[in-house]
């Protein structure tokens, strides 16, 4: 599915290009498509990284339990 999104997305920037070179895409109207991307991106590098510092306190926890239970596994 993702790639027939990049290849209807790729088609769509061609057509786009297509017609700024033929002059009849508006530099206003690209700027706004510009300025949506940008917002959809940080939006998507936020979460990105607040799902990873999750991961990452999730397997801090995780190692911590291991060190605990390999304590067990020691003879005393």
């Amino acid at each position: 599915m993702m790639d027939f999104m990049k290849k209807a997305m790729d088609w769509i920037l061609e057509k786009e290009q297509d017609a700024a070179k033929d002059c009849h895409a508006k530099p206003e109207d690209i700027e706004k498509q510009i300025k949506m991307i940008e917002e959809k991106k940080e939006s998507l590098e936020k979460r990105c990284k607040e799902d990873l510092d999750e991961l990452e306190h999730i397997l801090n926890r995780l190692h911590s339990i291991k060190a605990q239970s390999l304590k067990c596994s020691t003879p005393h």
